[in-house]
């Protein structure tokens, strides 16, 4: 039996209380995925580990896969907006500024809980599922990047082979960079980590535009 949306207890809904208890499957989810532990885990385990009776699981899911792919989208969705919220802040402001504030806010989404960093780019095993659902997620977070790039450059870049190679390059490297400084492989400070990053993006994005320019001539 499903509770009355309109119902309200304790000042909240029906639907808060399920969005709530939605929240805190997806919480001990990415504790699993995090330590590597996903594989052999059950409903029941990840009930038990979110306080909650088996019934509330299929309330918001239908299977485990089903809550590893929320996860990977949840952290996706946290990193576009942080994104995508600080390079609309600082549109007016120079390129340089624009990227640094792109690069803080990804990298800090990332790395203020590890267990994010590494569930998206890739630094924990997962099953098939997880792992081809997260290819498609970063590869639509990479469409995202494009697309600003294009209104920032002014150029066609998808008509050049650049745009084919540029963007998985950047995210690529981007991704392994924040893996290596969270795995400790980079021993550097955070503040050095968005330096470096933004000095990159800035690098390839600047350089692919104006080759692609050079090419239209």
């Amino acid at each position: 039996m499903t509770e009355t949306s309109g119902r309200s207890y304790g000042g909240l809904t029906a639907d808060s209380r399920r969005l709530q208890r939605r929240a805190r499957l997806l919480e001990t989810a990415i504790d699993a995925i995090a330590v590597n532990e996903w594989r052999a885990f059950t409903v029941d385990r990840l009930c038990a580990g979110a306080g909650l009776n088996k019934r509330y699981f299929y309330e918001s899911f239908a299977s485990l896969d089903e809550v590893a792919t929320a996860v990977v989208d949840t952290i996706a969705d946290e990193v576009r907006t942080a994104t995508m919220g600080a390079i609309a802040e600082t549109a007016a402001e120079p390129l340089e500024q624009q990227a640094r504030a792109a690069v803080t806010a990804l990298v800090r989404t990332l790395v203020d809980d590890p267990r994010r960093g590494r569930i998206l780019l890739g630094g924990v095993a997962s099953s098939p599922v997880l792992h081809d659902h997260r290819e498609a997620v970063m590869q639509g977070l990479t469409a995202v990047l494009v697309g600003h790039a294009r209104t920032i450059h002014d150029v066609e870049l998808e008509k050049d082979p650049l745009a084919k190679v540029a963007p998985a390059f950047i995210v690529g490297g981007t991704a392994d960079a924040i893996l290596a400084y969270l795995d400790g492989r980079a021993d550097i400070s955070v503040e050095d980590l968005v330096t470096c990053l933004t000095t990159l993006w800035l690098i390839t994005g600047n350089g692919a535009a104006e080759v692609a320019r050079l090419r239209k001539r």
